[in-house]
C-alpha cells in the first residue's frame, strides 16, 4: 500500500507555507538586497532542504533520547504554532530576528536560518509527525522551497505582483488558515496525550 497521500501532502504543505510565510518575508529580502546583501536562490533552497529533512529526522531521535512522545511534543508545538498565527494576524512581533551578521551574504542567515528554517518550522515538521506520514511531509518540504527558491530568484516580479496589499492579505489569510491547523492539532494531541498518561496511571 503506498504511502503516499494527497490529501496529508496539501494539509503539510499549506501548514509549512504559512510557517515559512515567503511572500509576507519578501519586504525583509528586498531590505537585505538594499542594503548590498547577496541573497544565492539555489543555496538557500538547498541549505534549507538539508536543514529542514535532517531536523525532521533528528528531531524524533532527540526525543526518543529525552523519552518524550511525539504527541506531547505536539501539544507544545500546537502552542507554539497558535502563538505564531497570532503575531501573523495581530501583527504583534514574538520572534524577534537580530542581524548582527557582518558579511556580505546573508543567504545563511538570516534567509535560511531564522527566517526559512527557523524555530517554527521545526516545531512544525515534529508536531506533524503524529499527523501525517514522513514521505508525504518531505515532499511538502519540496513544494515549499521550490516555492521559496522561485520567490528569491524573481524578488522584484514577485514584489510587482503581490504589491504592499498582496503580501499584507496573505500573511493574515495564513494567520487564520494557521490558527485553526494549530487548535485541530491541540485539540487531536492533547486527547491523545490525556490517554497516553492515564493508561501509565500518573
Amino acid at each position: 500500500m503506498s504511502v503516499l497521500n494527497g490529501v496529508e501532502i496539501i494539509s503539510a504543505f499549506l501548514v509549512l507555507f504559512a510557517i515559512i510565510d515567503v511572500t509576507g518575508s519578501v519586504p525583509i529580502f528586498l531590505n537585505l538586497r538594499s542594503q548590498n546583501k547577496t541573497i544565492h536562490p539555489e543555496k538557500a533552497a538547498a541549505y534549507s532542504l538539508l536543514v529542514l529533512v535532517g531536523f525532521l529526522f533528528v528531531g524524533e531521535w532527540i526525543l526518543k533520547l529525552f523519552q518524550l512522545d511525539v504527541s506531547a511534543f505536539a501539544v507544545a508545538g500546537a502552542v507554539v504554532l497558535l502563538i505564531i498565527s497570532i503575531e501573523m494576524i495581530f501583527g504583534v512581533e514574538i520572534f524577534k530576528n537580530d542581524n548582527t551578521a557582518a558579511e556580505n551574504s546573508s543567504t545563511l542567515f538570516p534567509v535560511v536560518f531564522p527566517i526559512i528554517a527557523g524555530p517554527g518550522s521545526f516545531t512544525t515538521l515534529l508536531s506533524m509527525r503524529a499527523e501525517f506520514h514522513t514521505a508525504n511531509i518531505i515532499i511538502a518540504v519540496i513544494l515549499n522551497l521550490t516555492i521559496v527558491y522561485s520567490v528569491l530568484r524573481y524578488l522584484e516580479l514577485v514584489k510587482k505582483l503581490l504589491g504592499d496589499t498582496g503580501a499584507y492579505i496573505l500573511r493574515k489569510f495564513f494567520g487564520l488558515i494557521l490558527m485553526a491547523i494549530s487548535v485541530r492539532l491541540l485539540t487531536s494531541n492533547l486527547a491523545a496525550l490525556i490517554s497516553t498518561v492515564s493508561e501509565a496511571g500518573i
